[in-house]
């Protein structure tokens, strides 16, 4: 597996990293605890060293699950983590980006990733009742500390990124992105490339959707989100189809995949762009690992994107109680 350096920081980690929501939360019913254990395992020895999670997916236990699996590899790979939510007993379940909450959830976070370290800390969403200067302030007094090393935000809009980063560092954005959502293109990237920080797409494979695993109609169960999201309603589903059927011509002639080939377009955006597929199955791991040895030309992006501006996808990516979190 190659490696990329997250902007201008000293963060070197897979070109593909995990992300580990879906291990038990947010896809459905979750999966034997042992099994996800072992695919975490199974990513180490294949050259994976970026892992990605959350205090807010179980909530808590997707932390304890991420933590046990990578306690034998501490010290050879990158773990990050996401404070922002009140969350716990007495908690509101909103937004809580107060110093006294990171600092909590930083303590939190060290016992159940069992670390002496958080590598990287992202403020999940953007909290309007705190200033960014006074989370980036507490996140700079933790890395003082040891407690964390390095700082990062969640779905920011491009001048929050500017203020958080005069104040402490910004080592990676993370946001969505990939073919079905470049938004970021638009005013994040820049102002990740000026500052030299690294971003991180989460939902490169659109959820699953680009994988061409998913049509109008597959059913999501009880516990898959999915089944609540504007754009994975039948119809935008049904709409959407060519952006899989691009992906899957393209893939034919290269001997790939349509998540690999999706893979590959992201890697091929940015050297400092490191995308964060989530799978709870060890083929599909496999499969979008390998989308990092293809190497897309200069002409392969053009007829991408040429492809993909004739294009309309169809549905938002969230509601709009929930997309009014995004790029604040």
């Amino acid at each position: 597996m190659r490696t990329r350096r997250l902007g201008r920081s000293d963060l070197e980690v897979s070109a593909i990293g995990l992300g580990c929501m879906g291990l038990n939360y947010h896809r459905g019913p979750a999966p034997e605890r042992a099994g996800m254990i072992g695919l975490v395992r199974a990513a180490v020895e294949r050259g994976v060293t970026f892992f990605d999670t959350a205090e807010a997916y179980g909530p808590f236990t997707n932390e304890e699950l991420v933590g046990e699996a990578l306690q034998p590899f501490r010290g050879s790979v990158v773990i990050a983590t996401k404070f922002g939510f009140d969350l716990g007993p007495g908690g509101s379940g909103g937004l809580n980006s107060r110093p006294e909450r990171i600092r909590r959830v930083a303590d939190e976070a060290l016992m159940r990733l069992r670390v002496d370290a958080i590598d990287l800390f992202y403020q999940h969403r953007v909290d309007p009742e705190v200033p960014i200067e006074e989370v980036a302030g507490t996140v700079r007094s933790l890395i003082a500390e040891g407690k964390v090393r390095h700082f990062g935000l969640s779905e920011p809009g491009p001048e929050t990124i500017r203020r958080a980063h005069a104040v402490q560092p910004v080592a990676a954005v993370q946001s969505e992105y990939s073919l079905w959502w470049r938004a970021p293109e638009a005013d994040v990237l820049p102002v990740c490339e000026e500052l030299g920080i690294g971003f991180v797409p989460y939902s490169p494979l659109g959820r699953g959707y680009l994988t061409g695993a998913i049509d109008a109609s597959t059913a999501f169960g009880d516990n898959d989100n999915r089944g609540t999201l504007p754009r994975f309603t039948p119809e935008a589903r049904a709409a959407n189809r060519p952006v899989v059927d691009l992906l899957t011509t393209l893939g034919r002639r290269r001997g790939a995949t349509a998540a690999q080939m999706a893979l590959a377009w992201l890697l091929a955006q940015k050297p400092w762009v490191v995308p964060i597929p989530g799978t709870t199955r060890l083929p599909r791991l496999e499969e979008n690992l390998a989308a990092a040895a293809i190497e897309l030309t200069a002409g392969d992006l053009r007829t991408i994107d040429a492809a993909v501006s004739r294009i309309t996808v169809e549905g938002d990516r969230y509601p709009p109680a929930d997309a009014a979190l995004t790029r604040r």
